[in-house]
């Protein structure tokens, strides 16, 4: 496993957990004494336990020496970051193909190169070629295993998939592949092969088909608003309609994290590259953006057009729950805002604090808790919908707030619940 990241730290994990011996390449040094110590860098429920187990068991190992790394295995997986490029918005895959070329330099004799990375359709054809041209006589697949794992989810997610992807051009390849993922098919996960230019755009079509129902349900949430109906009720029900689903039909501040905005503006590119635009998608990335950014004006309205000199509390700082990913956090443009206009920003997030310091203006202050930072605060906002807010009594946030307003961007509570305590209440969507 090429990249001890959050796909391929998860990944690696998991291919070992299902009996697999797997060794993880890291290249960053702070990162890989972190792995070796059993500390991971990253937040994900249950990941710490898995690594852990699978290491005492020998399964899985970190280093950084790629050629001892590759001696004798079957399968490579190319598990490095592609992030928006800079200027133009497609996905920069230097470190993929600086990844490729490093293996196929070291690769002792046969095995399937495998992107588990997001990468644009075409991306394994350009593999082939460079790999021919690192090393014409290797004898080697290239194949693609697009993931599709939830922050948060992200164990369950691969041991329990709604489905496999591998992208293969040959029976050689697909039968590494099938012995590897074995352990799944026998409790009946769906496994589909395609060809590797599909398995690439299934990856970026799922992610944008997605972010376009979350983007549809925010305009809605904004019609019900000015109509007098209720989006949780509207939401229901569309959901109920098998052809529509309920899943992310929950309106909110808008999308972030390390996959929907990089994705869908990737897929605006690749589509335009092939000229076969997609303006839905292109719709989506402008709506979002907008969305975001029109939340911190949201607050100074509700707030009566002046933040100055206002305390403000702050609950949640990720881009959702059970993560620490602060990668295009709604939190990030509201919060930077608000500090802008002269607020007094007080906030906590259960994991999120250390990775919101490198995000977030230099003046906000980080609680102990989320009482802590209602404390003597003007106006209450929820940004990101972690269990234990739901769990606050409302009559303990009124005593800790020397102000009574509350604007709820994840519609946490109970309009009724919180007017009883005696609070001015504004949620997403909702009367």
């Amino acid at each position: 496993m090429i990249g001890g990241g959050y796909v391929g730290l998860v990944s690696g994990a998991c291919f070992a957990e299902l009996g697999n011996d797997v060794a993880v390449v890291e290249a960053d040094a702070a990162k890989l004494a972190s792995l070796r110590d059993g500390r991971i860098p990253i937040y994900e429920p249950g990941l710490d336990t898995l690594v852990a187990d699978n290491v005492r068991a020998g399964r899985l190992t970190f280093g950084d020496d790629i050629e001892a790394a590759v001696a004798g295995v079957e399968a490579v997986f190319i598990a490095v970051g592609t992030p928006t490029r800079r200027g133009d918005g497609h996905a920069d895959l230097s470190y993929v193909y600086a990844a490729v070329e490093q293996v196929a330099r070291v690769l002792p004799g046969y095995a399937v190169i495998v992107t588990k990375s997001t990468v644009p359709v075409g991306t394994g054809h350009r593999i082939r070629a460079l790999l021919k041209d690192v090393r014409p006589d290797l004898d080697v697949d290239v194949a693609s295993n697009p993931e599709f794992l939830r922050e948060g989810s992200a164990i369950p997610d691969f041991m329990r998939p709604d489905r496999v992807v591998i992208g293969v051009e040959t029976d050689r390849a697909r039968e590494v592949l099938r012995t590897l993922y074995r352990p799944l098919y026998l409790i009946e996960a769906p496994i589909l092969f395609t060809s590797l230019e599909t398995a690439e755009l299934i990856k970026y079509a799922a992610n944008s088909f997605l972010a376009m129902k979350v983007t549809f349900i925010n305009e809605m949430a904004d019609l019900c608003e000015r109509a007098g109906a209720d989006v949780h009720d509207l939401a229901r029900g569309i959901g109920l309609d098998g052809r529509i689903g309920r899943k992310f039909l929950h309106p909110g501040p808008g999308f972030g994290g390390s996959c929907f905005p990089k994705d869908t503006l990737a897929m605006v590119r690749i589509a335009q590259d092939y000229g076969a635009p997609s303006r839905l998608i292109e719709a989506v990335v402008s709506v979002n953006d907008a969305r975001k950014a029109s939340m911190a004006a949201r607050v100074i309205a509700a707030a009566g057009g002046e933040v100055r000199g206002k305390t403000i509390a702050i609950l949640g700082l990720t881009f959702k729950p059970e993560t620490d990913d602060m990668r295009d956090a709604p939190s990030i443009p509201i919060l930077g805002r608000l500090v802008e206009d002269g607020a007094t920003v007080r906030a906590f997030d259960p994991e999120g604090m250390d990775q919101a310091r490198a995000h977030l203006p230099a003046g906000v202050m980080y609680c102990r808790d989320a009482l802590d930072a209602a404390s003597g605060a003007d106006l209450l906002i929820v940004v990101t919908e972690w269990n234990e807010f739901r769990a606050i009594d409302p009559l303990r946030l009124r005593e800790a707030m020397r102000g009574d307003l509350v604007i709820d961007l994840r519609n946490l509570y109970e309009p009724a619940a919180m007017r009883a305590a005696g609070f001015r209440y504004q949620s997403i969507g909702r009367p």
